[in-house]
């Protein structure tokens, strides 16, 4: 894909949603990032319907680690993989209140040092949270990217090193909303909805459906 056709398919994406967001719900970087733990191979919505239930009584390092293990697990125990989350969680949390003054702090290698936080968790975290233009690659920006041919790659680092390099910086902070929500709404994995997309005619993909 050439640069031309990749500013006008990024251009449609942005004219058709300006302000793009996670869809997990949060009010503070803590509350991102605790979501974001809890959304490993969840869906945004089961990990939505627990945190409306749990933030209104803890939403602090504090409050939440006070909980414990086992408290934590009454609340988020519909997530998949509830119980290593749950341990992850409150193991961050210690850490948080022990070095970085119960913040989360602004600095790759500090949130990937946190139990449960990989470089997709820290990326959404610094790009959501704080707005820096970096771009988490997970299954549905690797599917988006690889059949829109926007940024080939064999994995998730390739596709997302391809991206940083040739997506223009008026778009980075925003390309990774753009292309989650592209993916999960109308590039879908079995069938995607060729017909109810913007850029059907920019995108490379050769198998496309009515």
């Amino acid at each position: 894909m050439n640069k031309e056709k990749r500013i006008a398919m990024l251009s449609r994406l942005r004219d058709d949603n300006p302000n793009p967001t996670t869809e997990l719900e949060f009010n503070s970087p803590f509350e991102l990032l605790i979501a974001v733990i809890l959304s490993a191979q969840a869906t945004d919505v089961s990990v939505n319907k627990a945190t409306r239930k749990l933030y209104p009584v803890a939403n602090t390092p504090e409050a939440i680690y006070n909980l414990g293990v086992e408290g934590l697990k009454n609340y988020i125990k519909t997530i998949g993989l509830f119980n290593s989350k749950a341990e992850n969680v409150i193991k961050t949390c210690r850490i948080l209140i022990d070095k970085h003054q119960s913040q989360v702090p602004e600095d790759r290698a500090a949130l990937e040092a946190l139990p449960g936080v990989g470089r997709k968790t820290a990326n959404v975290v610094l790009n959501t949270a704080f707005g820096w233009p970096t771009i988490a690659v997970d299954t549905h920006i690797f599917r988006v990217s690889n059949r829109t041919k926007l940024a080939v790659g064999k994995n998730v680092n390739e596709v997302e090193q391809k991206l940083l390099k040739v997506v223009p910086k008026a778009f980075k902070v925003d390309v990774h909303h753009w292309l989650i929500l592209h993916g999960r709404y109308i590039c879908v994995a079995r069938k995607p909805k060729c017909g109810a997309c913007i850029i059907e005619d920019l995108c490379e993909f050769k198998d496309k459906t009515e």
